[in-house]
């Protein structure tokens, strides 16, 4: 008997860390949200994967869903309010375990579980918006009522907090044009895949950016003066060093700090949205990259003297561009550490899961959950493929075509490109070039 229990006592354990860790689908039910409602999931034969309609269209996928099941009968489940997918999976598990997995999927599409970067939405706020009224703030995309609360306190924020979110997009972009994964789900805000959903590498790199951004924007508004609320950073306390002084106008990265983090954590600081271990991670991230922000603060200086002799230079404080930030974060991208959400003495902790005997480092980027390789086109995991995606074939690196096109090969096409050419500087003070054509050949994945 007391082996017995001992045997089942263990399995308890190893179902409840794979629920934290693996968590297929955040413990976010219905009334984390706000709605509750009816899944169908159609059964599928055991050989082909099931792949939903138009994931990002929740209800195009319900209405597909619903029809499949008329025509070949299929599973139906209510979820109760405060039931969460897991336990619907469970229920279906015994008499349709096939259908688990699939049910958890269309469960986190249909059931609108917040995330903390669904404000990454507002990058689609139409310009004609005017955010002067604070019932604007209702008609942003993606906020938690956490946020609208601050949309309606700080209305004259918003416009820099519309404009990080543009940035976010442009800068991850930008920063992963030569991996598999190149952040493209990104523009599927607030609707993303499980790429960014689930605890991957990739959501850590989202985070971290995003919470560096919206503090980035800010700082640079209060130096414009496009904000009311602040103006210039402090002078720093420190001499600038010899032959410098300090002057000019500071970003204010304190206030940025103080504003960003208010928003950006919001949503990870309401009750019950998706599992502990997720919430430690993204907050966790976040902080990552406002360190990382904090790193790029450096001293810049305009020269001042007689025929340009630099004599004198007024200096101040100054964040670096966000690409810089984003190329930092990368670097910690590609190193993040794996953890695992484990008890340390009487609370859980995120610890490293191959190497428990330290602590995890304020500023490494973390994640639960391991990515798949990007090479074809899985929904179901968040994956867009690499298929027609441009390679370089004299590359060693991520973009090389043997790595961007996992070795399915790749096609050649020439393309035409019109550049400036044969420039010449006139006295005073203009350029003329010609335009010059030429034929380029170019390379992208089969």
């Amino acid at each position: 008997m007391k082996r017995g229990r001992t045997k089942k006592k263990e399995e308890e354990e190893e179902e409840e860390e794979e629920e934290e860790e693996k968590e297929k689908s955040p413990r976010s039910g219905p009334a984390a949200c706000g709605r509750a409602g009816r899944v169908t999931v159609a059964p599928r034969s055991q050989d082909a994967p099931w792949r939903p309609e138009a994931a990002s269209r929740r209800s195009r996928g319900v209405r597909a869903g619903r029809a499949a099941v008329a025509a070949r009968g299929g599973t139906s489940v209510q979820l109760l309010r405060g039931a969460t997918p897991e336990r619907a999976c469970r229920a279906t598990m015994r008499a349709r375990p096939r259908v688990c997995e699939a049910l958890l999927f269309a469960l986190a599409l249909q059931t609108g579980v917040c995330y903390g970067i669904k404000w990454l939405a507002l990058s689609k706020t139409p310009a004609a918006l005017a955010l002067n009224q604070t019932q604007h703030c209702k008609q942003l995309e993606g906020l938690v009522s956490a946020q609208v609360q601050l949309c309606r306190s700080n209305l004259e924020l918003m416009r820099t907090v519309v404009h990080a979110a543009r940035e976010v997009t442009k800068a991850c972009r930008r920063a992963f044009a030569d991996m598999r994964w190149n952040c493209s789900s990104i523009e599927l805000a607030p609707n993303y895949l499980l790429d960014l959903e689930r605890g991957t590498r990739e959501s850590a790199f989202v985070y971290a950016l995003s919470a560096a951004a919206i503090s980035h924007a800010i700082a640079r508004a209060c130096t414009s003066g496009d904000l009311p609320g602040c103006s210039c950073g402090p002078v720093p306390g420190e001499p600038p060093g010899p032959g410098n002084r300090w002057g000019g106008c500071a970003d204010n990265l304190s206030y940025g700090l103080l504003m960003g983090a208010k928003f950006s954590d919001a949503p990870m600081k309401v009750k019950k949205t998706g599992s502990q271990a997720n919430k430690l991670m993204r907050l966790h991230n976040s902080e990552v990259g406002r360190q990382a922000l904090r790193a790029s603060l450096e001293m810049k200086c305009k020269c001042h003297g007689v025929s340009g002799s630099c004599s004198i230079r007024t200096c101040w404080k100054g964040l670096q561009e966000l690409r810089d930030v984003a190329a930092d974060l990368k670097t910690r991208y590609l190193s993040a550490t794996k953890v695992v959400h484990r008890p340390m003495g009487t609370r859980k902790h995120l610890v490293p899961k191959d190497l428990d005997i330290r602590p995890v480092k304020d500023s490494e980027l973390v994640y639960l959950q391991s990515s798949p390789d990007f090479c074809m086109k899985n929904e179901k995991v968040g994956s867009h493929g690499t298929q027609d995606r441009q390679c370089n074939k004299t590359s060693h690196g991520s973009d090389s075509c043997d790595l961007m096109c996992c070795g399915r090969g790749y096609n050649p096409y020439t393309d035409r490109v019109v550049e400036r050419c044969h420039c010449k500087y006139h006295w005073c003070c203009y350029v003329t070039c010609r335009r010059c054509e030429r034929t380029v050949e170019r390379y992208v994945c089969k």
